[in-house]
């Protein structure tokens, strides 16, 4: 029996977009736009899109950096049968950057078909691209000329590549797709390729863009199989080390899988270091529905302005369900804090949950924070 709904969408922040794209931040947007600055966005196909539309809303050159390691769903099954470059990741940030994200050519690419066993229509147009042209880079410029991309996708990598992790507990996985659910946390992810891992190399162009940004944001999204697996990429960590631009965190909201559950803040930020990025990392900005208490001066920079008479140390000491509905909340403590900016790295903390979606951000919050970031970044240089 045929589906009732042959044509499905994935979930997605349009709704959300829609708001950020009506609000109006002339003054900031035109500043920023003056000085035409550049960002580069640094994950995977989940949280990448919101940094996206948040960047663009500023009048931001952005484009972004996308991981190639996904072996799941769609993405798996064109891997295994057709031997393609991963497209969904990619899909996902195409259609951040359409020009018009209510066009129908943008919502059919979003499609995910019943009828052709639940691919993307994107995914589809990408792989099918990439065999009739025998690039997948020039697969990526036909789609972003479709939907008349604002901004350019490049793949990390061009080589095909699989990730591996250890858990916290000892376990060894085999793939994008089994280690973002696992159940333990994980500690440590790794790229091989069959050719070996000596001979997994950058995209040029993915080095270019980094190199040429004032901005490097990093996420939000899967931070140990969306955002890590980029800088795991020979090149990739040298090239944020070579450029002047600012970088920023974007620490997940929640516990929506495996891959980090019960870690906080500050592991996130760990584990970042852990892969190379120590002494790289500008800025970072974490959640928290409460103001974190000051107790000492200088630390104005991550007092998050909600104007509530209470203060917390932490959010340790709420419940779940008072944070975020019916997720795990990534927890924040102000010793956390404290920790992090003493490694240089300086932290915003605010209210970023999106009122309908608490596992994601909120686009018109991101956007305040990321401007406020730019005008720290500005303030902090010669």
């Amino acid at each position: 029996m045929a589906s009732s709904t042959p044509f499905r969408i994935d979930p997605s922040m349009t709704s959300a977009f829609k708001a950020l794209d009506d609000a109006v931040l002339a003054e900031s947007v035109e500043s920023l736009a003056d000085q035409q600055m550049s960002a580069v966005v640094i994950g995977g196909g989940t949280g990448a899109p919101v940094s996206i539309r948040s960047l663009l809303s500023l009048g931001i050159e952005t484009s972004a950096v996308v991981a190639m390691a996904d072996d799941g769903g769609s993405t798996g099954l064109l891997r295994e049968a057709a031997d393609v470059t991963p497209p969904g990741d990619v899909r996902k940030c195409i259609a951040a950057f359409a020009d018009d994200p209510y066009d129908p050519l943008v919502k059919a690419f979003k499609y995910r078909l019943e009828i052709a066993d639940g691919h993307a229509l994107g995914n589809l147009m990408l792989a099918a691209l990439e065999d009739a042209s025998g690039s997948f880079v020039k697969a990526i410029e036909i789609c972003e000329t479709l939907l008349r991309a604002q901004g350019h996708v490049y793949p990390s990598t061009l080589d095909h590549v699989t990730l591996c992790a250890e858990t916290r507990d000892g376990q060894v996985l085999d793939g994008q797709a089994v280690a973002c659910h696992s159940a333990t946390a994980l500690q440590r992810v790794a790229l091989r390729s069959e050719a070996g891992a000596s001979h997994i190399s950058a995209n040029k162009a993915a080095i270019r863009a980094i190199l040429d940004a004032d901005l490097v944001v990093l996420g939000p999204g899967s931070l140990f199989t969306s955002i890590i697996p980029n800088i795991l990429v020979p090149g990739i960590l040298e090239a944020i080390r070579q450029s002047e631009a600012a970088v920023l965190f974007v620490c997940s909201l929640a516990d929506a899988q495996g891959e980090t559950w019960g870690l906080s803040a500050r592991e996130h930020y760990q584990a970042l270091v852990d892969h190379g990025m120590g002494g790289l990392i500008d800025f970072m900005l974490v959640h928290t529905p409460v103001p974190l208490r000051a107790e000492s001066p200088g630390m104005d920079s991550f007092i998050a302005a909600s104007g509530d008479e209470g203060a917390n140390a932490s959010t340790a000491d709420l419940e779940d369900l008072q944070l975020s509905g019916s997720v795990r909340p990534v927890r924040v403590h102000y010793q956390d804090v404290q920790a992090i900016q003493s490694e240089g790295t300086v932290v915003l903390a605010r209210n970023l949950a999106d009122a309908e979606h608490p596992t994601w951000h909120s686009p018109a919050a991101l956007r305040e924070a990321v401007l406020q970031v730019m005008k720290l970044a500005r303030a902090r240089r010669p």
